[in-house]
């Protein structure tokens, strides 16, 4: 069914104007500009829609995804006017648009991304660390894509319980700031890609002085050490048949073990690497969670303060279902029909994310609040519907 052209309530209001200001202040043109020129995309003659234009307009149309892809740029071009730009961009029919992304491609806005994310907390943002760690969590998830014989083909459907599912899929890996839930690093690749083969796209972003929260189906003798020789502290769930044998317990009811990479290194006890074991059990379950982690000393980390803290790992959960439930929407696939313009879209998002989550950390740091405490669709609601009093999102603004 194809899709009804829609419009803003009442045409464009000054609010909608203000809205793609404050997108503007965290992804600024001079930035896009620069990512553009390095990645050889910078047009040679004028176009109807210049690619800096085309970027800000992809990111846009994530924040107006109830309307048309004409009105997201009708929009766009006043706000660019209203923001004093010296473009002389006009607007422009789909088929337009859609030529001006197929000219700007994928690995513009990949670029993009990889340019402006970061993990946002300062040392004054509340709930952002565990003792002198920064806590980051990794994990992995899936997006619908139209349904084209294109798409199809380049990314591939999962089973479903008769033949296969509706629609194909992408699959993604990300690294998230558990304080603020802002994604800094993030790869996708086809549904058949596995989430630790992505996974190992997104070690080079963690640091020393982070600690890694992950769930049980990435812990692998490859991964773990590849994420341990990046100097970030480890802390990772294991699955249950998990052979970790007790080289020495500690005064906190954790234990010494090792990690071996294979089953005749396990019996031979050779090739291992050294982690700590914790074990414990949740009030109302009798089932015994394990964690392993690098933190070898029990006075840096006690084995309940991890516990307690393994449970910052459902943040990236939560941001997760942000991107998939108040940008993406819960019935709404992404727009493109083509596999480069899936990915161009699938970046965009993650930078229209990013942005949402810097908003919302900078006013929580205005207030000395947890960013956990400030709602993210409210968040969404106020970059669409600002208030003419907020014009101070404008991208000069301090």
């Amino acid at each position: 069914m194809g899709r009804r052209t829609e419009t803003l309530p009442g045409g464009i209001r000054f609010t909608d104007l203000v809205s793609l200001g404050a997108l503007a202040r965290y992804v600024p043109i001079e930035t896009v500009r620069e990512v553009i020129a390095s990645s050889g995309r910078k047009e040679k003659r004028v176009r109807l829609l210049p690619a800096d234009v085309t970027a800000l307009y992809v990111v846009a149309l994530w924040l107006f995804r109830e309307v048309s892809y004409e009105e997201v740029l009708r929009c766009l071009l006043e706000c660019l006017r209203w923001l004093g730009s010296p473009l002389k961009v006009m607007a422009a029919s789909k088929g337009a648009i859609t030529q001006a992304r197929e000219r700007l491609g994928w690995e513009t806005m990949r670029s993009l991304f990889l340019r402006i994310a970061r993990p946002l907390a300062k040392k004054k943002t509340v709930g952002a660390r565990y003792r002198s760690w920064r806590t980051v969590a990794m994990d992995g998830f899936t997006l619908d894509v139209p349904d084209t014989a294109e798409n199809a083909a380049e990314f591939g459907r999962p089973g479903a319980p008769r033949g296969k599912a509706a629609y194909p899929q992408v699959r993604a890996a990300a690294l998230a700031e558990t304080g603020t839930r802002a994604i800094f690093a993030c790869a996708m690749g086809a549904y058949a890609v596995g989430e630790q083969t992505l996974c190992r796209e997104l070690l080079p972003s963690l640091k020393a002085g982070m600690l890694l929260l992950a769930d049980r189906t990435f812990l692998g003798f490859d991964l773990w050490t590849r994420a341990a020789a990046t100097k970030a502290d480890l802390l990772w769930r294991v699955k249950r048949n998990a052979r970790l044998p007790v080289r020495r317990r500690l005064a906190d009811g954790s234990y010494l073990s090792e990690i071996f990479p294979s089953t005749k290194d396990f019996r031979n006890r050779t090739g291992g690497v050294p982690v700590r074991v914790v074990e414990y059990t949740v009030r109302g379950s009798e089932e015994v969670h394990r964690l392993v982690t690098t933190i070898l000393e029990a006075e840096k980390a006690p084995a309940l303060e991890l516990a307690a803290l393994y449970a910052e790992r459902w943040e990236i959960e939560t941001a997760f279902d942000e991107i998939k439930t108040h940008l993406k929407g819960a019935t709404i696939n992404l727009r493109s029909k083509t596999p480069d313009l899936v990915r161009q879209e699938f970046w965009a998002l993650m930078i229209a994310h990013w942005a949402i989550r810097s908003l919302i950390h900078e006013a929580a740091l205005r207030q000395n609040l947890d960013p956990d405490r400030i709602s993210f669709v409210h968040a969404v609601r106020l970059v669409k519907r600002t208030t003419p009093s907020r014009a101070d999102f404008s991208p000069s603004a301090p």
